[in-house]
């Protein structure tokens, strides 16, 4: 008997689905306290929740028989994802489904701020009528720009054509293939900010989007733009937006996602010309209706073991067990996720090369594994499920090719990343152990460890500058944990990885990249 404790509210027809299941045993409880809930966990092998839940450390400990964390929404900010990995715990969620409400919204929010509705009703309510004073603004000839062409921000960019917009986006990690295909036209950040009447957020929130929209930027802004967030709380600076109000620099703004969920503080009430919702973009009947039958169709595979539509993570279970291909699953996402960090270009084609043994086999998870890694951190969700779909959203293509020939190590993964006459090759091996290492950079060899906090650069090879390296880091208190030097040809060019103990500030790497004979410099973290 599986037992499911559900700590969200979803629609009837989830709660439906899963009683149907013979061999399932329902607790519905959205209001339940925490401190309730670390009581009895320890008897659920799955528990579902929303927002009201989080589900950190302390609960998986506490939950010895839990199998699978359900998510009936698409973020995953309140569970910890990679300590119900490492505790072997799928953890699924409902990513997509709720685009449409998502993306209407916005256009709800716009529409509102645009002609003023929200503070015409209220005039209204006090049985007032001056037609005078809520004179608007009208969607035709104005453009609106887009941050983020993603799966609401291209439903977002159809809408807006249809009310004869003008449409500019800002995505560094979609080809143009993608800005053709939804009739955007293509603009740098700085280009889409100087230039849009109307800028809307549709990014994820990460390391990257976390606080994009400040100061600096609203002061680029056209006087008197109108400001959307429907994606995430903390992509703008809600300070920085309170200023750009007073001074009028931003005429209105729509609101639906907060830095702090639900606000202990809310300013903006002040403004009559913000209309703000609770987080409500996946608020509506259709969405939840879709988003209940999505997880209430997943639980029981997971809890059989069989295949799931939307895996959030990959726990280390048995998969392919007697096949090498098994030993490189986290290699060949690392290797993507350094990829990632490392290009400074928008790849077009990625050509997977599977070396000796694992020529051999089915390699597919691999190339699924590498795309994951390559993609998370720029779309809204990757998993390696998705992963060859959100490729060809983005438009990467993607060949591979097998070398059983090849004899320099058992086995080898090579991946190479191209666009316009551009191109970066990175590969890697695992030695037994097993033992995941990095060994290819872009001609330069190596044998590095693919973990931690690495600062990777490239240098004039010539005496000294693995001293200036270490000085720069040393005067910054930061300690090196593993240092690898390549070069490709003596006077040439050098590559430097250095795994180091703590974080690597932005002032430290600007510090670095302003050394004679620097030649670049990133912060990766695997």
């Amino acid at each position: 008997m599986h037992k499911i404790l559900i700590t969200g509210s979803i629609h009837e027809i989830g709660l439906e689905l899963l009683r149907r299941e013979k061999d399932f045993e329902i607790r519905y409880a959205p209001e339940l306290p925490y401190q309730e809930i670390l009581k009895i966990i320890p008897d659920f092998h799955c528990i579902l929740t929303r927002s009201e839940t989080a589900i950190p450390r302390e609960l998986i400990d506490s939950a010895p028989n839990l199998k699978v964390i359900a998510r009936a929404a698409v973020g995953i900010g309140n569970i910890d994802v990679d300590y119900a990995t490492e505790k072997g715990i799928l953890v699924i969620n409902t990513p997509g489904i709720n685009t449409t409400s998502a993306a209407e919204l916005a256009i709800g929010l716009l529409l509102s701020a645009m002609r003023n509705i929200v503070p015409a009703h209220s005039h209204m309510s006090e049985l007032k009528w001056d037609r005078h004073a809520f004179t608007g603004t009208e969607l035709w000839g104005k453009s609106i720009g887009i941050i983020g062409l993603g799966n609401v921000g291209h439903r977002v960019a159809r809408y807006a054509k249809a009310f004869e917009m003008e449409v500019l986006a800002y995505d560094p990690y979609v080809s143009d293939e993608v800005f053709d295909r939804h009739h955007a036209k293509k603009c740098s950040l700085d280009e889409l900010l100087t230039s849009a009447d109307v800028i809307s957020m549709h990014v994820p929130k990460n390391q990257e989007t976390t606080g994009m929209i400040g100061a600096a930027e609203f002061s680029q802004m056209k006087s008197g733009a109108v400001i959307l967030n429907t994606a995430r709380g903390g992509v703008i600076q809600e300070k920085a937006l309170l200023e750009a109000l007073k001074s009028g620099k931003v005429a209105a703004a729509g609101i639906d996602t907060w830095e702090v969920e639900p606000p202990t503080e809310n300013p903006f009430r002040d403004f009559p010309q913000v209309v703000m919702s609770p987080h409500v973009g996946a608020s509506t009947k259709e969405a939840q209706q879709r988003i209940a039958e999505s997880v209430a169709t997943q639980i029981p595979r997971a809890l059989r073991g069989e295949v799931v539509d939307y895996p959030v993570n990959m726990p280390r279970v048995k998969v392919l067990s007697s096949s090498p291909v098994s030993s490189y699953i986290s290699l060949a996402e690392k290797l993507g996720l350094f990829s990632s960090q490392y290009v400074e270009f928008t790849p077009t084609h990625l050509a997977i090369s599977y070396r000796g043994k694992l020529a051999k086999h089915d390699a597919t998870l691999l190339r699924l594994c590498f795309l994951k890694g390559l993609l998370q951190n720029r779309q809204d969700y990757v998993s390696y499920v998705n992963a060859d779909q959100q490729a060809e959203n983005v438009g990467l293509h993607v060949e591979e090719h097998e070398d059983p020939g090849f004899t320099d190590y058992e086995s080898a993964l090579i991946c190479e990343l191209s666009a316009s006459g551009r191109q970066f090759v990175i590969g890697g091996v695992v030695f037994s152990g097993p033992h995941p290492r990095i060994t290819l950079i872009n001609g330069f060899e190596c044998e590095f460890e693919a973990e931690g906090t690495i600062l990777a650069t490239t240098n004039q090879d010539r005496p000294g500058m693995v001293g200036v390296l270490g000085t720069c880091l040393g005067k910054n208190g930061i300690n090196i944990d593993q240092f690898q030097l390549a070069r490709n040809i003596r006077g040439g060019e050098a590559l430097s990885l250095i795994r180091v103990d703590d974080d690597l500030p932005l002032k430290v790497l600007k510090e670095i990249r302003n050394q004679e004979g620097i030649t670049s410099a990133c912060k990766i973290v695997l």
